[in-house]
C-alpha cells in the first residue's frame, strides 16, 4: 500500500513549526504527488488561523504550485466544531479560498456562544469524571459531527474519536452519504483498529494522513498504515492509496 497524498499539515501559520514551502519540499523529496495545507481553524484560541491570512496564505500556494510543478499542493483548513448543530469556525466567506476542508474536535475552541460552551466543552470536560454523563455525551458528540457533515461539505473528519466520544458507525453512516472520508490519523493513532472495523461495515471510506506539525513529520504514514492493514482495508478503501 503507498500513500501519493498528505492532506492534513500544519505550518506557523497556526500550530506547526514550518512554513508552507518547508512542507512542499519535504513531500516532493518523498515523491507524493499532493499535499494540503490545513492549519487550525479561527476559533482556536491558541492556535487559531487569523482570517485575514486566508487570502495570504491562498495568494503563497498559488504562487507555490507555479514553482513546483511536480506537486498539487491544496489550500485547506482543520475546521473546529463550534457548537451542537454542527456549526464550524469557518465563515461562508472564508470558504471561497479553500480546495478542502477537514472538521474535527479539539478543546481550547471558542463556542459558538455560552450555550455551547457549556454542552459541547463543558459537559464533555464533566463527562471524564461524572460516569452519568458519558451516554449523554457520546450521543450529542456524535450528532454534533453529523450535524456538522449535513450542514458543509466536509471532505475530511480529523482523527474522530481521538479528543471525544463518538459513536462510530453512526458517524460512518452519515460520512458515507455525504462522501466524508474518516482519518487514520497516524500521529494520533485514531481511528483505533476496532473503530476501522466498524466503519468499513457501513462502506465509508478512509483517508491515512500524518497531521504533521513539523516538515520532517509531512509523509510519515506508518503507523496510520499499520491500523489500516490490521483492520483489513485495502487500497480501495482509502481515498489517498494506491497498490
Amino acid at each position: 500500500m503507498k500513500i501519493f497524498a498528505d492532506y492534513h499539515t500544519h505550518t506557523v501559520y497556526s500550530h506547526g513549526k514550518g512554513s508552507i514551502e518547508d512542507n512542499v519540499k519535504r513531500a516532493i523529496k518523498l515523491g507524493l504527488r499532493e499535499i494540503a495545507i490545513t492549519d487550525h481553524g479561527p476559533a482556536h484560541i491558541f492556535y487559531g488561523l487569523r482570517k485575514k491570512d486566508f487570502k495570504k496564505m491562498r495568494e503563497e500556494i498559488d504562487k507555490i504550485n507555479e514553482k513546483y510543478p511536480q506537486i498539487k499542493v491544496l489550500m485547506g483548513v482543520e475546521a473546529n466544531l463550534i457548537s451542537v448543530d454542527g456549526s464550524i469556525d469557518v465563515p461562508d466567506e472564508l470558504m471561497e479560498y479553500l480546495d478542502i476542508l477537514l472538521m474535527g474536535y479539539h478543546t481550547g475552541v471558542m463556542p459558538k456562544d455560552f450555550y455551547n460552551g457549556v454542552q459541547l466543552f463543558g459537559k464533555n470536560l464533566l463527562s471524564k469524571y461524572i460516569g452519568l454523563l458519558k451516554a449523554e455525551m457520546r450521543e450529542k458528540n456524535t450528532q454534533a459531527m453529523i450535524n456538522a457533515i449535513k450542514k458543509y461539505k466536509i471532505d475530511i473528519i480529523t482523527h474522530p474519536g481521538a479528543k471525544v466520544d463518538i459513536d462510530t458507525m453512526r458517524l460512518a453512516k452519515a460520512a458515507k452519504e455525504r462522501g466524508t472520508a474518516l482519518e487514520i490519523n497516524a500521529s494520533h493513532g485514531y481511528m483505533t483498529v476496532e473503530f476501522v472495523k466498524i466503519a468499513k461495515s457501513e462502506g465509508c471510506k478512509f483517508v491515512i494522513n500524518s497531521d504533521a506539525h513539523t516538515p520532517l513529520r509531512v509523509g510519515d504514514f506508518k503507523r496510520g498504515i499499520e491500523i489500516a492493514k490490521e483492520a483489513g482495508l485495502t487500497e480501495e478503501d482509502i481515498i489517498n492509496a494506491k497498490g
